[in-house]
């Protein structure tokens, strides 16, 4: 773990009794938004956001009671951290970003397209289940056993120890196990929202990844795409993209470069 050495700018954005962290960097082009997965934060991310920013303005969030933004009195709802973060797009003066979300995180960059399609130009979901039946059953089933309990256990983490060093209450780590733990368990199904979704959108996943690939298909469909041959004049090719990354995993799909270089030329693209 190194400090982060691009960071142009970083703050706190003020919305509600929560104070927002984010940190900027890179220049040029449409803002890129990156949203982490579930205990991660943006100092674990930081190689990530780096690599992205070498061709654009990114800028990376921690989530409620993730990393530097501290805890409130609330539950962990996706729809509410997607409010979160159109509010913090509005408190940065940026009309319209990109945004790319890795599981816990692309669950909130859907929810913000969404709810806020006005503040969406180009959406990248990765490794997130449109419903919480799109999880293997064995990963269900490990949702029922995240909490307090694992506190001790994660101690040598990257997780934790990231946590550890950054956040303003270091000690809420249990509660904060709770919180996912309670999170994961909520049934969702958001299909019937999904298919009214007009922002273009790349969804990546890993060939051996915690969704089943029946529900990645699904997926691409209510997003328009896969339902027939593209055609040599590209006419069947629909707005919805789908990225197979090989030999990763759901749990080093959003750290790998293959990531990055899927999903780059995707938002250079014009249009959206």
């Amino acid at each position: 773990m190194t400090t982060p050495t691009r960071i142009n700018a970083s703050g706190y954005a003020d919305i509600d009794d929560l104070r927002l962290y984010y940190e900027i960097r890179g220049a040029g082009g449409t803002p890129l938004v990156v949203l982490h997965g579930g205990l991660h934060n943006t100092a674990l991310d930081a190689p990530v956001a780096e690599r992205l920013a070498a061709r654009r303005r990114v800028i990376s969030v921690d989530l409620q009671g993730h990393g530097r933004t501290a805890d409130v009195d609330r539950p962990l709802r996706f729809e509410r951290l997607a409010d979160d973060v159109a509010a913090l797009l509005a408190r940065l003066e940026i009309p319209r970003a990109d945004l790319l979300g890795y599981s816990f995180g692309g669950r909130v960059a859907l929810r913000t397209a969404v709810q806020h399609p006005e503040r969406v130009r180009r959406l990248v979901l990765v490794s997130v289940p449109f419903a919480d039946a799109g999880w293997y059953p064995e990963v269900k089933a490990a949702f029922q056993h995240l909490g307090r309990a694992l506190a001790g256990p994660m101690r040598p983490s990257p997780a934790y120890q990231t946590y550890a060093a950054i956040a303003p209450q270091p000690e809420r780590f249990p509660d904060l196990l709770d919180k996912m733990g309670e999170l994961g368990t909520l049934p969702y199904d958001w299909s019937a929202e999904i298919a009214r979704l007009a922002e273009p959108t790349l969804l990546v996943y890993a060939d051996a990844d915690a969704v089943r690939p029946e529900h990645v298909v699904q997926f691409f469909q209510l997003l328009g795409g896969g339902h027939r041959d593209g055609g040599l004049d590209r006419s069947g090719v629909s707005k919805a993209r789908l990225a197979i990354l090989p030999g990763l995993t759901h749990y080093d799909v959003f750290e790998s470069p293959a990531m990055t270089a899927a999903v780059e030329p995707f938002l250079d693209a014009e249009g959206g």
